[in-house]
């Protein structure tokens, strides 16, 4: 899954796709180095980001729909917890909805993943945007997530979709401390048991930067492609990315040596 932040302040490519240009060019890059779904958010979710106003996410999102259908048939995921930003994505085109609240900050959100039948990926978060990484807290980080995703694809189910329609998001630095997201990965193969699609979204984050010591996002692409091949031989499914080149070699390398 590639990623396309059409936003002026996400934390590693702010501000690099507000043009028409620049976005088709990224655009026609990620499809050449073999990705499998593009992820647009008009909305930063990155630590004590402020919130957009929904005109606003619409006026970002939608053209970015746009652009990719009249071109490609790449599956189109929308990284949104607005409701009706969601519906217009996919009513334009867009295939997924990404919602980092797992369905809980938009009473209306799991309506139009009803109406359209459209998969949806639930993630875990600690707090919101805005608070997150204030101070997080766990008494065991593992089971707390994995409760909260069982309790968020029961209670999907329940209101009327689809097991097959749901994919779970441990959320890699929403709410988590470095110790945290080390934890999440060493033990990813434990959120398998929940029996859905398991998406891993580490790409360009701070605790890689903490660990390699870099500082400027566009510099952690080998630490994230290093996680993506762990992630994939623990039995991640799908991996969100930045840099769609590197990764697919990673999880090419990780794939053949599972199948030997």
């Amino acid at each position: 899954m590639g990623i396309l932040n059409v936003t002026p302040d996400s934390f590693s490519d702010g501000g690099q796709l507000t043009g028409s240009a620049n976005l088709k060019k990224r655009i026609a890059s990620m499809v050449a180095a073999g990705v499998d779904i593009l992820d647009i958010g008009g909305e930063s979710t990155r630590p004590f980001a402020p919130k957009v106003e929904i005109e606003e996410e619409l006026d970002r999102v939608i053209p970015a729909v746009r652009a990719i259908r009249q071109n490609f048939s790449t599956p189109i995921s929308v990284d949104t917890t607005k409701s009706l930003v969601a519906e217009k994505a996919l009513a334009g085109g867009a295939d997924i909805i990404n919602d980092i609240s797992a369905l809980s900050f938009d009473p209306r959100m799991i309506k139009v993943a009803k109406k359209f039948k459209a998969p949806v990926i639930l993630m875990h978060m600690q707090g919101i945007p805005g608070n997150m990484q204030k101070n997080p807290q766990y008494k065991n980080v593992i089971k707390e997530i994995t409760d909260f995703l069982k309790e968020r694809l029961d209670w999907a189910e329940e209101n009327g979709l689809e097991r097959s329609q749901l994919m779970i998001d441990p959320g890699i630095g929403f709410g988590k401390t470095l110790e945290h997201n080390l934890l999440i990965l060493k033990h990813l193969h434990q959120f398998t048991t929940l029996k859905a699609p398991l998406l891993l979204g580490h790409s360009r984050k701070a605790f890689i930067g903490t660990i390699l010591g870099l500082d400027n996002p566009m510099e952690r692409d080998n630490g994230t492609a290093a996680i993506s091949a762990l992630a994939v031989a623990a039995g991640a499914n799908i991996i969100r990315v930045h840099d769609v080149k590197s990764t697919v070699q990673a999880v090419r390398l990780a794939a053949a040596i599972q199948k030997s």
